[in-house]
């Protein structure tokens, strides 16, 4: 009982200096936002040779890019393709999406033709806990406010597809079940882009005979969805409905599997996606080009911009900046191991942010002192960057260090940093786009473009797809995650089975986990050792290509804190946002 209570204390403590951190940065952030000067998205489209019949405009500033934008350039060569990713975050998050927009100002401002290829914010954190993730202070996308809410509406189009092979779903067991659909093994789960944990478990059907069959449901949030995968890793339309029509929703009572086109749902559902297939164009603070598309989350999806936006903004820049979320043990991975496998993507270098509070944190620190200055605690937890700088190095491309700065940072913290980076063959730069803008990320571009023509990436997986599920999630947590042992639930077992049986074990893996530590658990912080993961339960995405494993407490549907962003977010009468961030 006691440690419960002290838990939950822990819990609170946490989120109001959270709490704090993010109403420092957010009212920094949205004044910087609404005082931004926006150049019409036409021209932003002219700095990298997209023509006005190639806009579907959204207005003054947003605009999707069709398919016959494509189609003109799909025989240029590619640019360089740059990784960004961090290391283990504190809860309040270490930057890395600033960094990558702070980063392609900078490459503009010493004369790199660049486009940054960024995820498209989820409404769950917006009202939740972390925020949007649009950047900061002066590395920020916009129009920020519109962006960090329903922006071209592609979040809403991926909900509603979801939801209406739900709907059919249910429809079918309500007009007798030709199919045979066992209730008790139904796969599929309704979503919405919000943070509610009263929906993770659900009945539907209540109410008699006319309201549906009762069973037992649930819902994620909507960038976990199997649709959003989809979406990003869909070459085209015709590819897009191809593997909306392979989505597994549920098995017959003699186990054999029922997707989506078995309901004849995937025409509909690709309808309903048409638009927000193509990627879209928006711009930075200081009017450099961004190509934002995809949403997916990194500790439970696989974490990346789509495909589409990544394969078009390398034919239209030298220098192509994208990110995959959370820890390098989570979205680089997933990066490496999914995305580039699957559309065939080789990066040529990849940047890994750190900064001295997550240092000092995965040193021991508490969370609420972890911007004072304390050298002792960073060098404890510099191992966390090391085993993630060994981590990127198994996939032999170049890893540049940058530093995030923040004031509090001691040049003796710094001169540490600099110093273990470049002794494991890791360039090292500081950045101060926050503060900056492009200007404060000079120095790392300067370092990236020296990098990449200094050293040669040589890429490859980390494992063979054709391997058995054991020994693929063997594989990912042992060399990545440094754990002992890899210990699978009954459940979990009983899924491996069936996959084998059905020959559907030939994918990558999904690992759905903590982002806060290399192991399943939370509180192992810094470079755990002589610890073992536990596999709860398999999910087939047979529809994107792959199998998402779920580790520890991880869910699919996050819950809001104990004091939400919501409850700060306001509209005035002249329609002036306030609180968002």
């Amino acid at each position: 009982m006691q440690q419960t209570k002290n838990l939950l204390l822990m819990k609170k403590q946490l989120y109001n200096f959270i709490r704090i951190i993010r109403i420092i940065h957010m009212n920094n952030d949205i004044k910087i936002a609404q005082a931004a000067k926006l150049e019409p998205i036409s021209k932003i489209a002219e700095k990298i040779n997209i023509k006005p019949d190639d806009l579907e405009l959204y207005g003054d500033y947003k605009a999707k890019l069709k398919d016959s934008l494509w189609e003109r350039v799909k025989n240029n060569p590619d640019g360089k393709l740059i990784l960004i990713t961090a290391i283990n975050p504190t809860p309040a998050g270490e930057g890395k999406s600033t960094t990558m927009v702070g980063l392609g100002q900078a490459m503009w401002q010493i004369g790199q033709k660049a486009i940054i290829a960024i995820r498209e914010p989820s409404l769950g954190p917006v009202f939740g806990i972390k925020g949007g993730a649009a950047g900061g202070g002066h590395a920020q996308v916009v129009p920020m406010e519109d962006i960090n809410l329903h922006f071209t509406g592609d979040m809403h189009a991926i909900t509603s597809a979801n939801n209406l092979l739900s709907a059919l779903l249910d429809n079918h067991l309500q007009f007798g079940n030709d199919l045979n659909i066992d209730t008790r093994q139904i796969k599929w789960k309704r979503c919405v882009d919000l943070n509610d944990r009263a929906l993770r478990n659900v009945v539907v059907g209540l109410g008699g005979r006319l309201q549906g069959v009762p069973r037992e449901d649930g819902f994620n949030i909507s960038v976990a969805s199997e649709i959003m995968a989809i979406l990003c890793l869909a070459e085209n339309l015709a590819d897009l409905k191809k593997r909306l029509g392979k989505i597994i929703v549920a098995y017959t009572k003699d186990n054999k599997p029922i997707t989506a086109s078995d309901l004849k749902a995937q025409g509909a559902m690709a309808t309903l996606l048409k638009d927000a297939i193509k990627p879209n164009l928006v711009q930075t603070l200081e009017n450099t080009p961004a190509i934002m598309h995809g949403g997916p989350f990194a500790n439970i999806a696989h974490g990346c911009n789509s495909l589409r936006a990544t394969k078009l903004a390398l034919k239209l820049s030298d220098l192509v900046l994208t990110e995959a979320g959370f820890g390098a043990d989570l979205g680089a991975e997933k990066f490496f191991n999914i995305k580039c496998r699957l559309g065939g993507l080789k990066p040529d270098a990849v940047v890994l942010v750190a900064t001295t509070r997550a240092l000092r944190y995965n040193g021991g620190v508490n969370v609420r002192e972890v911007d004072k200055n304390n050298l002792s605690a960073l060098k404890k937890g510099l191992v966390n960057l090391e085993k993630h700088i060994e981590n990127l190095q198994k996939f032999d491309v170049p890893v540049v260090v940058t530093l995030n700065a923040f004031v509090t940072d001691s040049s003796e913290e710094i001169d540490y940093i600099k110093t273990a980076c470049e002794k494991r063959d890791a360039d090292f730069a500081v950045s101060n786009v926050w503060e900056k803008g492009g200007q404060g990320g000079v120095e790392l571009a300067n370092k990236i473009v020296k990098t990449l023509e200094s050293k040669k990436s040589n890429f490859k997986v980390l494992y063979d797809e054709k391997l058995t599920i054991p020994e693929k999630i063997n594989i990912i947590a042992k060399k990545i995650y440094g754990a002992s042992n890899v210990n699978f639930a009954p459940i979990a077992l009983k899924e491996i089975k069936r996959l084998e049986g059905l020959n559907l074990d030939k994918m990558p893996i999904c690992m759905a986990k903590t982002q806060y530590s290399l192991s399943d658990d939370p509180k192992k912080l810094g470079r755990p050792e002589n610890f073992d993961i536990t596999i709860r339960e398999l999910r087939l995405s047979a529809g994107a290509g792959f199998i998402v494993a779920l580790l520890g407490d991880i869910m699919t549907m996050p819950g809001l804190p104990r004091v939400p962003a919501a409850e700060r977010i306001d509209i005035d009468e002249d329609g002036v946002i306030s609180g968002l961030f």
